[in-house]
């Protein structure tokens, strides 16, 4: 992070990976039943930091995924998108990774930010279980994550520890208080001499009472015969394993393959009539391209 590029070389394709990956799949969020895939699919695919980055990036990305309605859902969604990306690495402001982030220290191993991001909401109706169900909202997290590199991050094998604690607000409900989770997530990638990178993560989702209820608590009032009431308790929403691939086609364009399993065994709702297998697959392609760049590279 602390090394600088000279400001007419090229930007290396793999740092697109970095910031644009979780992007594209946070919104896939709009045809999930869960926001936590911030977090989503959020779970990282892609290459860790690397120096002499551009400044500010534009382009899109196409997207073709199925993924799980949410952790504990039978049914899977379908959906191909283009979606642009804008990326800015600022001195104190960075946006990038799927939301914005100030900077409050940052150290070749260590940073701490304060962040926000975003899933958009499905709707009930796309879930047997939820079926006349109130839909879930557009969901906006906030709140600081500890980030530490725990090997040198310009090195080609690289590890990484990410420490998120979040507010969540229903952005379609007046900013409406859904509750909070923390996701610690460990990560390992790694880059070859051939443009190859090769990425896995695995992660723990808890999550407050609130947070568990809007997904997993069932009222009185939306019981039925076949979904009983519910009452959702604090604790693990789901646990991921995350991996990718990917490799660059050109200077500007790079083919994503991404996977992700969420488990809700031993979870603390796991009991949740709405919880109707163990185990669920999320997968897809990505093609990213970049249309502009900056000359100038980020700071570090």
């Amino acid at each position: 992070m602390n090394l600088q590029w000279p400001v007419t070389a090229p930007a290396p394709r793999d740092t697109l990976v970095e910031a644009l990956c979780p992007s594209a799949l946070r919104w896939c969020a709009l045809f999930a039943a869960t926001a936590l895939g911030t977090l989503t699919l959020a779970t990282q695919a892609c290459a860790q930091q690397e120096s002499g980055r551009p400044l500010w990036e534009i382009g899109a990305v196409g997207l073709g995924v199925s993924q799980q309605a949410y952790p504990g859902a039978s049914e899977s969604i379908g959906r191909a998108l283009v979606i642009p990306f804008a990326i800015y690495r600022g001195e104190l402001l960075r946006i990038e990774g799927g939301g914005a982030n100030l900077r409050a220290m940052s150290t070749p191993r260590i940073e701490l930010d304060l962040g926000i991001s975003g899933s958009l909401g499905g709707r009930a109706d796309d879930s047997v279980a939820r079926r006349g169900m109130a839909d879930l909202g557009t969901l906006v997290e906030i709140g600081p994550r500890l980030r530490w590199n725990i090997t040198d991050p310009e090195q080609a094998d690289r590890w990484r520890l990410d420490l998120p604690l979040r507010g969540v607000f229903d952005l379609s409900n007046g900013l409406a208080t859904r509750g909070a989770v923390f996701e610690p997530e460990l990560s390992y990638s790694h880059r070859d001499r051939g443009g190859w990178t090769y990425s896995t993560s695995v992660s723990l989702v808890w999550a407050n009472q609130a947070m568990n209820s809007l997904f997993y608590g069932v009222s009185a009032n939306e019981a039925t015969a076949t979904r009983a009431s519910y009452e959702a308790n604090a604790g693990l929403l789901t646990t991921r394993l995350s991996g990718s691939v990917s490799r660059p086609l050109n200077r500007d364009t790079r083919l994503i393959a991404f996977g992700r399993i969420d488990s809700v065994h031993g979870a603390a709702n796991q009991a949740s009539p709405l919880v109707q297998q163990n185990t669920g697959l999320s997968a897809g392609l990505v093609l990213a391209y970049t249309w502009k760049q900056s000359e100038a590279r980020a700071p570090d």
